[in-house]
Formats: structure tokens, sequence, C-alpha cells
């Protein structure tokens, strides 16, 4: 068995800040502690998942904030300074995320918690970065001498899953996560990978996320923190933790094949809770109440990867929640090569993603690798009605600029 460790630790259902505390220091003491990696008078950043608002304590949606206040406390021990920061999805208030989450209640308990969006932003440089070669973050993030992610463990509607890797997004500004998407977010978070060289993940895998993740899926009690110092290794195994072959999950994949840590279970030591007896599988993103509307028409081409199939769908599931799938009628949705049908006018075709070629867009095609799931919407919608944005307080006007 190899060096690379990831750990696995059960707690009760329902778990308070004691419990989860004493589940953390029993994760991190099994892959040997922090003190090799955290060095007292280090700044050490400690970034949950904020992307939304949650709609109550616990739906799978965010971090809980008990799982970062005890790796603060833990940091604090080693005479470091924790600060919990993030920014929410483009277009959410993460003010509001805090008051909702109860992050809060640990600013006014003297823990440093910090919105990114009202800090200044830097760029940084990428190390052989495919997509970028610097990536526009906060300045915070530069002057840290230790990133920890600490995600959520949720299925997701374009990346198949959100863990240590895909959390890393939040470290980003708003403009650059807009601009990782339109450009190719299996490659781009890699580069972002590189240059923010994180050295530890805990995951929050208490109560996770499957379906239409990261923000609407449906809440999945696990009652587990897994924690290691290698983020493709952990990524790797939650995979396995939710149903999933690593090879299945390009982020972790494309890390892996840049050396970015180590995907194959062979190598990876799993200690604490087997895994065997804690995995679970989760239902997909693209097995999540498919939309059935008459006339309306969605065809993959060969080379659609699951970024495109599943922002489609969650596209749909947008538009079903809004009450707007009477926009979908005569409508033809095409994505990875597909060819027009015959007979079909390009008016009524919604072309999707890059892999379209260009001589195939329609005048209402969607750019992004995978594009935003609100802007297959308005393609589909056009001037028809207002997109409803599902969690965000801006407009999408406002987004794009």
């Amino acid at each position: 068995m190899g060096e690379t460790k990831v750990s696995i630790v059960k707690t009760t259902q329902n778990p308070g800040y004691a419990e989860i505390y004493e589940a953390v220091k029993k994760a991190l003491d099994m892959i040997g502690g922090i003190g090799d990696i955290i060095r007292t008078g280090d700044l050490v950043l400690i970034n949950p998942s904020w992307v939304a608002p949650p709609v109550e304590r616990e739906a799978g949606c965010i971090t809980i904030p008990e799982v970062p206040r005890a790796i603060a406390d833990l940091v604090k021990d080693l005479g470091a300074r924790p600060v919990i920061a993030e920014s929410s999805a483009v277009g959410v208030n993460t003010e509001k995320v805090i008051e909702a989450s109860g992050y809060r209640d640990l600013r006014e308990m003297g823990y440093e918690v910090i919105n990114l969006k009202k800090t200044p932003y830097v760029n940084m440089p990428t190390e052989n970065g495919k997509i970028f070669d610097t990536v526009e973050c906060w300045e915070l993030v530069q002057q840290a001498d230790v990133i920890i992610s600490v995600p959520k463990l949720k299925t997701h509607d374009q990346t198949e899953m959100t863990c240590a890797i895909k959390n890393l997004k939040g470290l980003l500004t708003d403009k650059w996560k807009r601009l990782e998407h339109q450009e190719g977010l299996f490659e781009s978070v890699i580069d972002l990978l590189t240059a923010l060289k994180p050295k530890l993940a805990v995951v929050d895998a208490i109560v996770c996320q499957e379906g239409i993740g990261p923000v609407f899926g449906r809440p999945v009690e696990m009652d587990l923190i897994l924690a290691g110092k290698d983020l493709v290794a952990v990524d790797s195994t939650c995979a396995q933790l939710i149903g999933y072959d690593p090879s299945e999950t390009l982020l972790t994949v494309n890390a892996a094949a840049r050396g970015l840590g180590v995907i194959n279970p062979e190598e990876i030591e799993i200690i604490g809770e087997p895994l065997d007896s804690v995995k679970r599988r989760f239902l997909r993103a693209i097995e999540d109440d498919p939309v059935q509307v008459e006339d309306f028409h969605l065809i993959h081409g060969e080379v659609t990867c699951t970024g495109c199939r599943n922002t489609v769908m969650s596209a749909l599931i947008d538009m079903r929640n809004a009450d707007q799938l009477e926009f979908l009628s005569g409508v033809w949705v095409l994505t990875g090569g597909a060819l027009l049908p015959d007979g079909v006018s390009r008016e009524n075709v919604v072309t999707v993603g890059k892999c379209m070629p260009k001589e195939s867009r329609t005048e209402r095609h969607v750019k992004g690798c995978p594009p935003n799931n609100a802007y297959v919407v308005k393609a589909i919608i056009g001037d028809r009605a207002a997109v409803k944005r599902m969690y965000a307080d801006d407009t999408l006007d406002k987004t794009e600029s």
C-alpha cells in the first residue's frame, strides 16, 4: 500500500461541535497530524463551500460551520492564524450565506470569517497552465501560507461530483469563475490547483447531497469526516464513497494526469472506517427528475461530455422550478456536434457548448465548457420572459458584466 493516506471517521447522527471537533482531530491525527504543514505564525486560509444560502441548516448545500471551526481551533493550538474565507457563487451575496448558515455566530465568537468578495483581488501565476497562465484570486489567498480545502461532498450538475478540488473555485473572483466556464472548466480548475497548492483537505460528509447538486439536490446523511494531504487522493476516495469510479470524475483524472496527486485506489491507504462499510451509491445529476415536454427535442452528439449533459438537464429543471416549461415547446437543443435534423428551422435551435462546430452554431448558441445553466435557459426563452435565477440576487444582465 502506498504512503498516500486518506482517513475516514464516523460521527453519530446530528453531531454537535464537541463531537465534530473530536472527529476532525481524529481524522487529522490518522494522517500524521498537521504540524508538518503549519508553523507558528502562519496565515492559514480555511476554505469552506459557501455556494448559496442554504434552505435550512443541514440541506447538504454548504460546509457546516462546525467543521472549519474545529480546524481553526487546531490551527490556533499550533500558534498559527486561522482565517475562514470564501466567496459564494456568481451573483450570490456572500453575506447572506454567512447570515443564513451560522458563520455569523463564529464571527461573534471571535473567529475571522471573511467574505472574499469584499477584499482586493490579485493575479496569481499557474504552473504550466493549460488554459490560463494566471488566475484572478483574492489578495488574502495570495498572502496565505497554507490553504485548506473544506468542501461539502455533493454530486454536481456539471462535474459529476464536487469535493476538495472543485471547492477551490470559490477562491476566484466572479469574473474569473465565469471565464473558467467559457474557456474550459475541467482544465482551468486544475490550473487553479497548481496556483494555490493547497496542503490539506477536510471533507464535511456529515450530510451530503445527491441528484441535482450543488444547491438543489437531495440531502443524504452519511455522518462522516474525511481528511488527506493529497487532494487528488481525497477526491478519488470520495468518488468511490458515493458510487463513482474515480475515472468518471474528470477533475480528479485531469489533476492526476498533471502529477498533482494520486488517483489509483491501490496506491491510497484508507485509515479508519473501511470504505466498503460506509459507501453508498448517490443518485447522479443526470438521473434526477428528467423533464418531459411535448414537442421539445434534446439531441446529444457523439462528443458530448457529462458537463453539457448535466448542464442542460439542470437548466431544464431550473425552468421547471420556475414554472417556465411552456417555453420549451418547439425548441431543439443540440450539444456535442449533433447534426441539425432535416426540415428544422435554425431559428428554433439552441446549440450548446464549445464542442459545437462553428459552422453548426445557431444565433441562439450558448458558449462555454460547460456553460452556466442560466445562459442555457436564456437561449431557450429569448425575449419571451426573464430568466429566473434560482439562488442569485443579481439579474443575468448584471452578472454578465
